[in-house]
């Protein structure tokens, strides 16, 4: 445990520690899957504010994206045993984390309530950070009024960086489909920002 903590932790050659991370986080999952809940915490740790980005994302709403953070992390220790390292354990770990989101957002039956939120704007004066929060709020709906398959692409390869094999992965599709989905999404956007934030 101490060793797997050290080595990722480490600074250095950035070759050399990303992997030495692989196997610091792969000796992680190995001892979790043995039923070790310290090394699991570890993993949890490693990969808590991704999941969270993903599910905000995806649900506009920071209560219900650590709710769906703590539920995806109690499916991903419930179905350790299931993991194979054929994909990468972040793109596991995304795939319960989308497919808990999807699942709370399909029991909901109101829409996402996303007035109320908080936004980071820079201090550049008031005027322009009034102009920043609407362009911010114009995005963070049209995000949001996607459909949940593109939308879920979209945030994974736009907000959290992953691949297009990784995104994949994530959402058991095939690439094509990964490819598709985000070009719809895109377009979508493009156009739907085109003309909101015209009159922003």
């Amino acid at each position: 445990m101490n060793e797997a903590r050290y080595l990722i932790e480490r600074k250095g050659n950035v070759h050399t520690t990303l992997v030495e991370t692989q196997q610091a986080e792969d000796q992680l999952i190995e001892a979790a899957k043995q039923g070790n809940r310290d090394a699991f915490g570890e993993l949890v740790l490693i990969h808590y504010q991704g999941v969270i980005n993903v599910v905000y994302r995806m649900t506009g709403e920071m209560p219900l994206a650590e709710d769906v953070a703590q539920e995806t992390f109690i499916r991903a220790w419930t179905k350790l045993h299931t993991y194979r390292p054929i994909g990468s354990f972040r793109s596991w770990v995304y795939r319960i984390a989308n497919n808990a989101a999807l699942d709370i957002l399909r029991r909901r039956k109101e829409e996402v309530d996303i007035d109320d939120l908080p936004l980071a704007v820079p201090g550049n004066g008031v005027e322009q950070s009034v102009i920043h929060q609407q362009q911010a709020e114009v995005i963070r709906k049209a995000v949001l009024a996607l459909p949940a398959a593109s939308r879920s692409v979209l945030v994974l390869r736009e907000y959290e960086s992953l691949s297009y094999q990784e995104i994949a992965d994530s959402l058991e599709i095939p690439l094509g489909t990964v490819m598709s989905r985000l070009a719809y999404a895109r377009g979508k956007l493009k156009q739907e920002l085109s003309r909101q934030l015209e009159v922003v």
